[in-house]
């Protein structure tokens, strides 16, 4: 969920702020992430001006900028078309490999599965590595 009262760029950096990390170059990241998601053009707007998958695209936006060691993605692409889905895998991807972080994504999405260096499938409670 993102703050209503901020636009998209603040809710980006609202990680940064609460870690008491905000600096240029937080800016500069969170500019380049929205920049890669598609929506450097739509940074100033607040969620209520956003569609459903720009909102989704921005709260991936922000689940990043702290360039985290370990990114945790339920559904990430659930909600965006397939330009926008295939973006956003290809950003989780490219982001961990970066980092040298692990990335542990949740899907319905065959696409996006195949995209994964392993891929995992619970089958009646179980989990069984393909």
């Amino acid at each position: 969920h993102l703050l209503e009262g901020c636009t998209a760029i603040d809710n980006v950096i609202v990680p940064a702020m609460a870690n008491g990390t905000v600096s240029a170059d937080v800016l500069v990241r969170a500019e380049s992430l929205l920049d890669r998601v598609g929506l450097a053009a739509r940074r100033m707007h607040l969620p209520s001006e956003l569609s459903g998958g720009e909102r989704q695209r921005v709260a991936v936006a922000r689940s990043l900028i702290l360039s985290p060691r370990l990114i945790l993605a339920d559904e990430p692409t659930g909600n965006l078309d397939t330009h926008s889905s295939e973006m956003i895998t290809e950003l989780l991807v490219e982001l961990a490999a970066e980092i040298g972080g692990m990335l542990v994504v949740v899907t319905h999405s065959q696409t996006v599965a195949d995209r994964m260096g392993s891929i995992a499938r619970l089958n009646d409670g179980r989990l069984l590595r393909l």
